[in-house]
């Protein structure tokens, strides 16, 4: 749990396999034929380097693929059918209550954020800042993984506030450097 890596393609994979611990796909709005075909490179990948690998939001990829688990958002269905499937289910909160739910419906962990503003995260989604992702760490019992403008420069500030990793975007090519910083504030 400790770094996911959002990635698109194998070759942020690659760069991003330098300190993730969890690889996740992430391709908005394409078809289930389309991330199953361009998840199976980043798939091969993450045995080789024992890497846990997660589709986002598609949970019939993620059963096809053959995938450790699928992440969902808020407004996402297919819960049941990832615990039908035997998926590790990850879902994403932005408040308190949102995370409670998340750990209601059988999340393994919690996405939290975003922390900061993020070009990933859409204005809809204000920051939730450290004290917003504290309170959702002290809140669940899951692991939560902060997601939101983080960088090398900031991870350490999200596991002080109680998260178990931090999820990067972005910063998925500085892998190697952002897993650092995380390691030596756990």
């Amino acid at each position: 749990m400790r770094l996911h890596c959002l990635v698109e393609d194998l070759e942020t994979a690659r760069a991003a396999a330098a300190g993730a611990t969890v690889m996740q796909l992430r391709l908005k709005d394409r078809p289930t034929a389309e991330v199953v075909e361009r998840g199976r490179s980043i798939l091969e990948l993450c045995r080789e380097r024992e890497i846990v690998f997660v589709v986002n939001d598609d949970v019939e990829a993620a059963i096809a693929l053959g995938a450790d688990g699928v992440h969902l958002g808020r407004q996402d269905a297919g819960h049941e059918r990832a615990h039908a499937g035997a998926l590790m289910l990850g879902l994403s909160a932005s408040s308190v209550g949102e995370a409670v739910d998340a750990k209601r419906l059988g999340a393994a962990y919690v996405g939290a954020g975003p922390v900061w503003k993020s070009a990933t995260k859409s204005d809809a989604n204000p920051p939730i800042g450290l004290d917003g992702l504290a309170a959702i760490c002290a809140a669940v019992a899951a692991p939560v993984v902060a997601i939101g403008g983080i960088d090398a420069s900031n991870a350490r500030a999200c596991i002080a506030a109680g998260a178990a990793g931090v999820a990067v975007v972005r910063a998925s090519s500085d892998a190697a450097r952002v897993r650092r910083e995380v390691d030596a504030a756990l």
